[in-house]
């Protein structure tokens, strides 16, 4: 495939280019050039479509237009047209804009016709399918509004396009938000084309609202001899219209407008033409007024009737919809016209109906009465327009909540379903049923809060609805039937276009059911049918052991044809269906087709369907039981389960089988189903069963007892007397009793088991066991209930007498004191061993032992024996002597007593006594004391109002009582166990608001309060600044705290919440455990780091310390591996404050751990040799990622290593002079170890090693030598020595310089962030004025003049002018310069005439490159050939320099391939320019302005206060302040600012500006979105000062006013005028530019260099000076001077560069140093796609490596260097003005060259080291080249990696590049001036072949006789 082949339309990508097709060429000249410019203009359209959407991303959507035969879309949109296929793919797409044009200027071919013209956006206004022509209709706003007509089948082919439009081709409207509806209507062989548009613009005054116009002939779209709506004044009316719509015989325009020309309230219409009408006599308007409702708003012609969308009120969201009926719509508009025509207008009644309309002549007159038959359509004589008074009233179908913005219809099945899409992008679909409209669905379409465009669109099959939004376009089904899986979703979802299929079993439209016309076959939602179900079953169940016959019930069954049948499905199984009505009968299935029953359950249930074919009509449940599995799964009462089931079976009693049907064995009796109704024996009661226990109901253990239990329904057996058991299941054992029936009274009996003895294994007090009767062998008697028996033991629970002889009587259990004493069953203790009266209570302990001298307090006695009820011990218990009352809820038998002590004496002390009646006291070994507690003092006596504060209480005998409760004022202070007698420990809790509270204690019911030292609740701390807020995880960092009210708080926190891995765990217990018991005389215990939280996070916290009231200093948290941080926040007592809170905003944040090198490469055991006076350098990762400079603490033994520099690679610490001691006695060197913060780096053994002393070399040794080769040896020596050390000094030096840059870029850090903070300010203010106005990017034409021709100005190529007598050799020459450009386009010639030039002796270096350039020009529209020939070159010089020095080719730009090859880089990439490196590139050209501004620059001497370049650093202190001057710009300042009133602009100046450079900085603030070149030059402005109504003063440089002393006059400032802060100040016209500042780019060749500075000149015997002074001494005596010391001196001056100048400097390159960053990593990033010329550059220089052999990776780093960064990067960043439109000053300029050299720098291979003796401007970005040259390795490596690029992408691409540049008369200039050089040069052309070619040239031109041929 060739370079030139486009791909097919379905193949066409999703990223489009803008190309042109040749249909375009009848667009005037200068439209053509504009729309060669889009491509550069606007970036490629990423088109996204869909199954079911479109959307053109950036691109807003106007319009929507289909075509009915094809079923294509088209869209119309701002500057674009789409074509889409039916499904919404793109086939294809137009570019219409942006264009040159203004609204008030009629289409123009030469921009200086319109010299308001801009770049306007061309929005779609009008988009028709003219079926007949097949073509589209399609007009824009630009241009007035004309229009275009376009292929049907690619839009992107224009078929018609007038050149030169007249006011009668201006059809839409050319403002955006009014409206224009149009309508292409069929005429006598032709189409016609309807429009109305509202009133638009200044030039649309003469458009009438209405017109009608041709579409064929030679005027398209004009409306010359066709009808128009002629109006009186458009502004009385001001129709703004709605909706144009068309039926067979008239069209109708919707619309509103102002009632009449006196009424200010505006009205709807209607109004009607005739199709054949072309001069619209037909015109009949009337109103429409839908009741109770606002104005139209949108509007659909449906079959018989047109609808309307209302808005409810002026002020409501809300909508109605009406429905007008056409018959009655056309009789309204009939009887207007009757009236009008025959008489006068007025009715019966007299008043006024009908009139003419809009302020024309023509009024309603009276014809003959056949007048409107006659004349249908109107004709000449008939009156138009008719508008009728009598407004066409309905009332609304329906109302919505928001306004209504489409309407679209449709008929079907006999219904009208309309489709109302709303200002808020929801799309409701409404049935239209009678007089009232219902909203079945509504659905999302567009983007919320995006309106639906009025062009809704039904497709032509009515099956689909296509939805347009201003951002896509979507298509809806109509109707979603088949969305409902089943009838009832079908028939809920009341869409009138679905329903149910029954047949064929799914939800259809009427027509795609094959038998909807029959009866019962389609069910509608609005019908009186409802879905098909099975209403009853017979039998509802069946037993699975049998096959049998079911019926179902089915109403509304549709017939079948005679062949066709129903089945049953019973799961799996089918069945012939025999149907009779709605009853159908079907077979079930066989026990061996039926699924097992699920485990557990007694029946299966499967589903049951009536089926036709394949479709289940209706289904149901349906279920197979089986009694055997019901008897199964009782058995505790198997016959009460089997006849008390859902299902009918039967229990067989003598066989014990469940049973269905009659199926008992013979001579059985059967118990028969509770279901069963006409039966006697039936039911769960008729069971045989046992009743209950007749006794005894609680068995004695180890007594022998028997069991009785009620039985009845035995007669039921019959047969022998069979035997009976008594089953007891003990636990681990099942016992069997034999049993006897007796007692058999009727139905009921009694059944005995044997006496006997129960002893369960496991010793219980009470135990109840199940128990059961059988018969025979094992057939079970159903239990009525569940049945036990409950065993009790006496001995257990029991332990003592007391508890005993509490027990429940019932139970008989005794005291025995037989053997060990012990409870037991009374029986089973011989008499004389029974206790009646239980032995002395025994007291254990008691708690407290302590009590106030008040009492009250609650004493707890536990012991044995204390009572058998709370009577016994009710008097009996008397404390130390005193009586205490117990406490019946607290008392416990026999081992419990709580009483409340009595009052008594403090110091009270005695035992505690039980003394229960008719036994001996009990009296405690423990003995009580009454002490009085005392409060004595308090400490805090402060704490925050939050809570939270420790507060301990000191005092005396305060362990008294055992319940002791501290509170602070009314609120609660917790106490922390144990309490101590001198100490209570508490906290407090939070307090409403600061003041005092009273702390007091309670013992018991005594307390104690502390009335001399009241506890302080202050205002909680606040926080107002933490710092610094990062750390690493080792953490340790210091934090500052700053704030408020801090020396409060008793315990500060820094806390981190960790969300931790499984096997990160905490050390310590969970915080909401009470704490940890403490003793009182042992410390407590140390807090634990890290805690668990109930969430299962970890909580790490240290503890703060409290240096002032406003500063706390915290330990950052050490965080484990595995653990994610997640909360970072202060704990001050109970206040908790996040760190972001306390910080600003700044969360903190942790950064891995630091990682550092052992110091000796040989390991961190082998010992690190230090020479004196060294600097350490440490290698390691991430080493100031979480601390600074400051905070590392470095040792070697047990001396310090002071940190000088500290970066995210390297440690630089200057050692101690001499070797320190090591710190521990093990080891003899001192270890290097680095702390910080908490994480502790050992990184070897430091051994200090003397210098040698190199000792002179003996005078002796040397005479006695006396050999040359010893002396040769000696100094050979000598010299190996001496450059050693001068290599390490060297080093030495280079850490150094380095050190100390780093101290003074540490030093202004603060200055530079401050800097920094106000830049980014302004730059964020930039960035938003940027959206508004864009980079002010040159255009590709301007800038590749720039680049080919530097220095040549903005028009590098003029044309020859032509003198009298020259036009008739134009054509010849033209034809001429053709035929040299054929021959450029040979090969062979060309690159022979190349070779040629430059063998040419006086081919300067200059020529060669203007020579280049020109080529560049002439081949640029062929520029794969243009790379074809570079190619070849650049393989010819490298054969060239492979033989000599391959590092130095491309090293400059000597001949004409380098020139060439700068060339096509800067072609290939000025796109990347644009799109990615130009933004941070332009940032940083503004952030150099902005600082270079904000302070004073000397207008004489070019010197600024802020500067990166030494040489340009005004380093005198000159005073300056800075100044907001308010000028006065006016509206669009696009004339003389103070022209007029206008806005006032704020400027930032300084008083020690000249008026020039405060020209300058106000024409910056008030064009600031302006390019340069379009913006009036300062020295066409004065600028004037304003004070007061009168006060008008011009401001100069230079006047009457300006001092002048000693021969030296300095410009006038703003100090010298004494202009103040905040004065008024305007730009006028200078009076020798007429008053008038000319904007215009009527220039054709601005030059668009710099103002150069103020001469420093010598005027008349004066010297200007501003800031400084020059030099005394002249230049020349400089020049003079040659003394070699004095040069010496003056460059040392030069070198040594104070340390203050420096740090500004250093400053400034701090703050600009982001920009640096972000522009460098545009330019060298990879992270988005390469462009692929310097991906085809780099592949192809290494193809040249790899061909002759260069190994070297550094010969090949040198190419790529040379031929892209250094080549084209460097001049870009040295001269901005190449592909910006601004204004680059001598300081900006001398800046970029520092950073261009910086970057240069960093491109090199070669080491970059610094010393002292450096250039400052080297020195400046020392510590960043090397990060820099990292880049630029990575960017190499990362291209070279990366997939190679194609020789058929790269073509591709330069095919794209080729029309960039298409000029025709630049490239015949280009011609031209070549043809120059090659006349200039001496080469013998006569002999070369090409002379026969050449000859024409020559003599049709007029050229030097040589050229001719003989």
């Amino acid at each position: 495939m060739g370079l030139h082949q486009r791909h097919a339309a379905q193949e066409m990508p999703l990223l489009l280019p803008f190309t042109l097709g040749p249909a375009m060429a009848p667009r005037p000249p200068f439209i053509a050039r504009l729309l060669l410019m889009l491509p550069l203009l606007y970036q490629p359209l990423t088109l996204t479509a869909g199954a079911h959407r479109f959307s053109a991303p950036n691109t807003t959507l106007n319009r929507l237009a289909l075509a009915p035969g094809r079923g294509a879309l088209y869209v119309g949109a701002v500057n674009h047209l789409f074509q889409l296929s039916p499904d919404l793919q793109l086939e294809s797409v137009a570019i219409t804009g942006p264009v040159f044009d203004s609204p008030d200027c009629v289409p123009f071919r030469d921009p200086a016709e319109c010299p308001q013209a801009r770049l306007t956006d061309n929005a779609n206004q009008l988009l028709l399918v003219s079926g007949r022509a097949q073509e589209l209709v399609a007009c824009g706003q630009v241009r007035q509004g004309v229009c275009e007509k376009r292929r049907l089948d690619d839009v992107a082919q224009v078929l018609y396009q007038a050149e030169d439009p007249g006011d009668g081709q201006f059809v839409a409207a050319n403002t955006p938000g009014v409206a224009t509806v149009g309508l292409v209507v069929p005429g006598p062989g032709r189409d016609l084309l309807l429009v109305a548009r509202g009133l638009a613009g200044k030039l649309s005054g003469g458009v009438p609202p209405l017109t009608v116009r041709q579409l064929a002939g030679p005027q398209p779209f004009s409306s010359e001899g066709l009808g128009r709506l002629v109006v009186g004044d458009l502004s009385d009316y001001n129709n703004s219209y709605v909706g144009a719509f068309a039926d067979t015989r008239s069209a109708y325009f919707v619309f509103r407008r102002r009632g009449a020309r006196t009424q200010a309230e505006y009205c709807s219409y209607v109004a009607r033409v005739c199709l054949g009408d072309a001069n619209l006599y037909s015109y009949v308007e009337v109103p429409l007024t839908c009741r109770g409702q606002g104005l139209i708003q949108a509007a659909f012609l449906a079959p018989g009737a047109l609808l309307g969308a209302f808005a409810a009120g002026p002020k409501g969201p809300q909508a109605a919809l009406c429905a007008f009926p056409l018959a009655q719509l056309d009789g309204s508009m009939e009887r207007a016209r009757r009236l009008c025509y025959t008489a006068g207008g007025r009715g019966p009644s007299g008043a006024e109906e009908a009139t003419v309309e809009y302020g024309v002549t023509s009024r309603c007159v009276t014809l003959p009465p056949d007048s409107p038959e006659s004349y249908p359509c109107g004709d000449e004589h008939t009156p138009s327009p008719i508008a009728g008074r009598q407004p066409l009233e309905a009332g609304p179908l329906l109302q919505l909540a928001h306004s209504i913005s489409a309407i679209a219809a449709l008929q079907a099945d006999g219904h009208t379903i309309a489709f109302l899409g709303d200002a808020q992008g929801q799309l409701h679909k409404v049935f239209l049923n009678g007089t009232q409209g219902q909203v079945y669905h509504s659905q999302q379409v567009g983007p919320p809060g995006s309106a639906i465009s009025p062009d809704l669109l039904v497709d032509s099959s009515g099956s689909h609805l296509y939805v347009l939004t201003s951002q896509q376009v979507d298509r809806v089904p109509v109707a979603a039937c088949p969305q409902f899986p089943n009838c009832t979703s079908c028939l809920q979802a009341r869409d009138p276009l679905c329903g149910w299929c029954v047949l064929q079993g799914r939800c259809t439209r009427k027509g795609q059911c094959r038998r909807a016309a029959q009866p019962n076959q389609w069910l509608w939602s609005y019908g009186d049918n409802c879905c098909l179900h099975v209403q009853s079953l017979l039998p509802a169940h069946h037993p699975r052991q049998e096959q049998g016959q079911v019926t179902l019930s089915v109403p509304w069954l549709p017939a079948l044809a005679p062949d066709e049948y129903f089945h049953c499905a019973f799961g799996d199984y089918e069945s012939l269906a025999h149907v009779e009505g709605p009853n159908v009968a079907c077979v079930t299935p066989p026990q061996d087709q039926l699924p097992l029953n699920p485990p557990g359950t007694d029946h299966i249930t499967l589903p049951l369907a009536l089926m036709f074919e394949d479709v289940a009509v209706a289904a149901t449940n349906f279920s197979f039981y089986d009694c055997g599995a019901v008897q199964a799964l009782e058995v505790a009462a198997p016959c009460r389960a089997c006849v008390g089931s859902l299902w009918r079976c039967h229990w067989c009693p003598q066989s014990s089988l469940c049973v269905y049907g009659e199926h008992c064995p013979e001579g059985e009796r059967t118990i028969y189903s509770a279901l069963e109704v006409d039966v006697q024996v039936r039911g769960p009661w008729a069971c045989p069963q046992v009743k209950g226990l007749a006794g005894p109901l609680l068995v004695p253990v180890g007594w022998e007892s028997r069991l009785a239990l009620y039985v009845q329904n035995l007669q039921h057996f019959r047969g022998p007397p069979a035997s009976y058991h008594c089953w007891l299941e003990l636990p681990g054992e099942l016992q069997k009793l034999p049993a006897s029936l007796e007692e058999t009274t009727g139905d009921t009996g009694l059944i005995y088991c044997r006496a006997q003895q129960f002893r369960p294994t496991m010793a219980q007090r009470e135990l109840p066991v199940p128990i059961y009767v059988t018969r025979g062998e094992g057939q079970r008697l159903d239990n009525a209930r569940t049945l036990h028996v409950t065993l009790y033991d006496c001995a257990v629970g029991h332990p003592d007498c007391s508890h005993c002889q509490a027990a429940n009587g019932s139970l008989g259990c005794l005291w025995c004191s037989q053997g060990q004493p012990a409870c037991r069953y009374g029986p089973l203790c011989p008499p004389g061993a029974v206790e009646l009266l239980c032995p002395m209570p025994s007291i254990d302990t008691v708690e407290p032992l302590t009590g106030p001298p008040e009492g009250g307090l609650a004493l707890t006695i536990l012991g044995s024996n204390l009572g058998r009820d709370f009577a016994d011990v009710q008097d009996a218990v008397s404390v130390a002597g005193r009586p205490c009352s117990p406490d019946p809820s607290f008392y416990r038998t026999s081992d419990r007593i709580v009483c409340v002590t009595s009052p008594a004496p403090n110091g009270t002390v005695g035992p505690i006594r039980v003394a229960i009646k008719s036994r001996p006291p009990g009296i405690s070994t423990q003995h009580f004391t009454y002490q009085d507690p005392v409060l004595l003092s308090l400490s805090p006596q402060w704490g925050p109002q939050a809570g939270g504060t420790q507060l301990t209480i000191h005092g005396q005998h305060l362990q008294t009582g055992g319940n002791v409760s501290a509170f602070v004022g009314s609120q609660p202070c917790p106490v922390w166990e144990p309490v101590c007698p001198e100490a209570i420990v508490c906290r407090t809790m939070p307090q409403a608001s600061p003041g005092e509270a009273v702390v007091r204690v309670v013992f018991g019911r005594a307390q104690r309060t502390l009335l001399a030292s009241p506890f302080h609740y202050t205002a909680n701390p606040q926080l107002l600044a933490a710092e610094p807020s990062v750390s690493f995880r080792g953490g340790g960092r210091l934090i500052r705290v700053r704030g408020t009210g801090l020396d409060v708080v008793r315990r500060p926190l820094l806390s981190v919440w960790l969300e931790a891995a499984a096997e990160v765990q905490a050390v310590g217990a969970h915080p909401w455990d009470p704490p940890p018991r403490r003793s009182c005389v042992a410390p407590a215990a140390a807090p634990q780091a890290c805690i668990q939280l109930e969430t299962g996070w970890l909580q790490c916290s240290t503890v703060c310390s409290v240096n002032s009231s406003s500063l706390l200093l915290c330990r950052s948290p050490a965080v484990p591996d595995g653990a994610s941080p997640r909360r970072v926040f202060f704990s001050l007592d109970n206040v908790h404050v996040d760190f972001a809170s306390a910080s600003g905003g700044q969360d903190f944040l942790y950064q891995p751990n630091p990682r550092l090198a052992p110091l000796s490469r040989e390991g961190p055991i082998r010992p690190y040799r230090l020479k004196p006076g060294n600097i350490l350098d440490v290698e390691g990762e991430g080493l100031n990622l979480g601390i600074s400079k400051e905070e590392v603490r470095v040792h070697i033994g047990d001396s310090e290593c002071l940190v000088q520099t500290l970066t995210l690679t390297h440690l630089y610490c200057e050692p101690p002079p001499r070797a320190p001691h090591p710190t521990n006695g093990s080891s003899t060197l001192p270890q290097f170890v680095v702390q910080m913060g908490n994480v502790r780096l050992a990184l070897g053994p430091v051994q200090y090693e003397e210098e040698p002393v190199l000792s002179a070399f003996p005078v002796e040794a040397q005479v006695g030598l006396g050999l040359g080769a010893a002396v040769l040896i000696a100094a050979v020596l000598l010299l190996t020595l001496m450059y050693r050390h001068k290599s390490k000094q060297a080093l030495r030096d280079y850490q150094k310089v380095l050190v100390q840059l780093e101290n003074l870029e540490i030093g202004v850090g603060d200055q530079c962030r401050k800097e920094f903070t106000d830049l980014m300010t302004e730059m964020t203010d930039l960035s938003s004025d940027l959206e508004a106005s864009g980079i002010p990017f040159l255009d590709y034409r301007t800038y590749a003049e720039r680049v080919f021709f530097p220095g040549r100005g903005s028009c590098p190529l003029q044309p020859a002018l032509e003198g009298p007598g020259e036009e008739g050799r134009r054509a010849p020459v033209h034809q001429g310069l053709m035929q040299l450009s054929n021959l450029l386009n040979s090969k062979l010639f060309l690159l022979t005439l190349i070779h040629t030039l430059e063998e040419q002796p006086s081919f300067s270096q200059r020529d060669r490159c203007h020579v280049a350039s020109l080529l560049s020009l002439a081949l640029h529209g062929k520029l794969e050939y243009l790379t074809d020939i570079m190619r070849t070159l650049l393989g010819n010089l490298a054969a060239h320099y492979v033989h000599r020095n391959p590092k130095l080719m491309l090293r400059r730009t000597e001949t004409m391939v380098e020139k060439l090859l700068t060339n096509w880089v800067s072609i290939c990439l000025y796109s990347f320019l644009r799109e990615v490196a130009g933004e941070p590139l332009y940032m940083l050209l503004r952030a150099i302005q902005y600082q270079v501004d904000k302070g004073p620059v000397d207008a004489v001497t070019g010197k600024a206060k802020r500067t990166l370049n030494d040489s340009r650093l005004l380093r005198e202190d000159v005073e300056f302040q800075p100044l907001t001057l308010m000028v006065l710009a006016s509206p669009g300042a696009g004339g003389a600012a103070g022209s007029g009133a206008g806005q006032h602009v704020p400027a930032r100046v300084l008083d020690t500006d000249t008026i020039t450079q405060v020209k300058e900085k106000v024409l910056d603030q008030v064009y600031k979105g302006t390019p340069f070149s379009q913006r009036p030059s300062v020295h066409d402005l004065d600028l004037e000062w304003r004070s007061g109504l009168a006060g008008h003063l011009t401001l100069s440089d230079e006047d009457l006013t300006s001092v002048t002393q000693n021969q030296w006059k300095r410009l006038n400032t703003l100090q010298h005028y004494k202009v103040p802060d905040g004065a008024t100040v305007g730009l006028i016209p200078q009076l020798h530019n007429g008053g008038a500042v000319s904007q215009s780019l009527a220039q054709s060749c601005p030059s668009g260099e710099n103002i150069p500075m103020l001469e420093d000149g010598e005027e008349g015997g004066v010297r200007l000076w501003h800031l400084v002074k020059a030099t005394e001494e002249p230049e020349g005596a400089k020049a003079r001077r040659s003394s070699l010391k004095e040069r010496e001196r003056e460059r040392a001056r030069a070198k040594a560069i104070p340390e203050i100048y420096l740090t500004r400097l250093l400053s400034m390159k701090g703050t600009l140093q982001k920009f640096v960053d972000d522009t460098f990593q545009a330019i060298l990033s990879v992270n988005r796609p390469v462009p692929i010329a310097v991906k085809y550059l780099f592949d192809f220089l290494d193809e040249l490596a790899e061909k002759h052999g260069i190994l070297d990776p550094e010969t090949l780093h040198i190419w790529k260097t040379n031929s892209l960064l250094l080549r084209f990067w460097v001049n870009t960043l040295k001269n901005p003005q190449v592909i910006f439109d601004v204004r680059v000053s001598d300081n900006v300029d001398a800046i970029l060259a520092v950073i261009a050299q910086t970057f240069m720098d960093s491109c090199t291979v070669s080491e970059h080291k610094v010393g002292r003796d450096s250039p400052v401007n080297k020195l400046l970005y020392a510590r960043e080249i090397p990060r820099y040259k990292q880049m630029v390795e990575r960017y190499y490596s990362d291209i070279r990696q990366s997939s190679p690029a194609s020789y058929q992408e790269m073509n591709s691409t330069l095919a794209e590049l080729s029309g960039n540049y298409t000029s025709a008369p630049h490239c015949l200039e280009a011609l031209q001036e070549l043809y120059s050089h090659i006349h200039r040069s001496s080469v013998p052309w006569r002999r070369t072949p090409w002379a026969r070619r050449c000859s024409w040239l020559a003599a049709c031109s007029r050229l030097p006789p040589w050229w001719r041929t003989r």
